[in-house]
């Protein structure tokens, strides 16, 4: 994934691994973690001239930006750091790309707060919440009605196969807000003790489509079902810009053994993958030649879906709330008509 002759530095490749591996999680905390990273190359780039120091940021552009195909605040994080790399020489190239990455990254940690006070109000004082997966711009809205005085009850899903449901649990127990957990399937049921839906996004379509953790649609379509508003919460770096001219957002396929172990798959298949002569044997009940063979086990972990329009309620960004049919005209508004990406230059 590295292009070592392009001169990619270690922070950068350390920041891919750790957003490949999910230790760096979130899209606004991915978003953060790229423009560091460009600034950590410029500041610890060799190059002796501006077009060696221009493919080294492209390089290191490209090294995140294949980590996480979906989450659209990477691409967008890169594109605005690369297109303010403006100068005649290294220096000045340095200096400009640290100075925007700077600047990314204040303006990201102002917007959250702004869409924090917008969504919350939207939530009443006694209300009750269901959270899926763990997303800081939801949080950011709870965050801001605790502040303002309401009292918020929270019903949390687990959100297999990673549970990040339980870092959300987490926070809202520090922030003081009684929370209930529950598995992914008794949504339904919970959904009657439910005020509001509060879910994040990793990417928005221009028709209004919301890109989130796989499980997100369907407890759209259940809300809707039960009159239980959906309000999504992003910020405006999850617009996708290249949906307005057709392109679909490309869902993440994660590891299988996210979701079966190799130690569960062997209790399933009677076949320990992990052995290598074991592994030869895969596909069959056992190895006496008269048996039947075994069917194959197929694993999928898509970790997002899409949620159509139709089952949201509103889009809470820090430049307003917005009916997601209408999210196209603030896209347009933002990044006009999207261009070639600056990494491919």
């Amino acid at each position: 994934m590295v292009d070592e002759e392009a001169g990619v530095v270690p922070a950068v490749e350390s920041t891919a691994d750790d957003i490949a591996a999910m230790e760096i999680r979130g899209a606004a905390t991915i978003a953060d973690a790229a423009a560091e990273a460009l600034a950590n190359q410029a500041e610890r780039s060799r190059a002796e001239s501006p077009a060696a120091f221009r493919r080294e940021l492209r390089a290191a552009a490209r090294t995140l930006y294949e980590t996480r195909p979906t989450a659209v605040s990477l691409p967008n994080a890169l594109r605005y750091v690369l297109r303010g790399m403006d100068g005649d020489t290294v220096a000045d190239l340095r200096a400009a790309t640290i100075d925007r990455a700077e600047t990314f990254q204040r303006d990201l940690a102002q917007a959250q707060e702004r869409l924090g006070e917008i969504g919350a109000n939207r939530l009443r004082d006694g209300d009750v919440v269901m959270t899926h997966c763990h997303s800081t711009d939801a949080l950011s809205c709870l965050e801001a009605a605790l502040k303002s005085g309401k009292h918020l009850e929270a019903i949390v899903k687990e959100t297999r196969p990673r549970k990040q449901g339980h870092i959300t649990a987490r926070q809202l127990r520090e922030w003081g807000v009684p929370v209930t957990l529950i598995v992914d399937n008794a949504a339904r049921r919970y959904l009657d003790e439910a005020d509001h839906v509060l879910v994040g996004a990793d990417s928005i379509a221009a028709d209004g489509s919301v890109i989130n953790k796989v499980g997100t649609s369907g407890l759209a379509v259940n809300a809707r079902e039960r009159g239980v508003p959906v309000m999504v919460a992003a910020q405006t770096i999850k617009l996708h810009p290249d949906t307005m001219t057709g392109h679909t957002v490309e869902i993440e396929m994660r590891d299988e053994t996210e979701v079966l172990p190799d130690e569960e798959r062997a209790a399933i298949t009677g076949v320990d993958v992990t052995d290598e002569d074991a592994r030869e044997t895969t596909g069959t009940i056992d190895e006496d030649a008269d048996s039947p063979a075994a069917p194959e086990l197929t694993v999928e972990n898509p970790a997002f879906d899409v949620t159509p329009p139709r089952y949201v309620d509103a889009i809470v960004t820090e430049r307003g709330q917005f009916p997601p049919e209408s999210i196209v005209t603030l896209m347009r508004e933002l990044f006009g008509e999207p261009t070639d990406d600056p990494w491919d230059a």
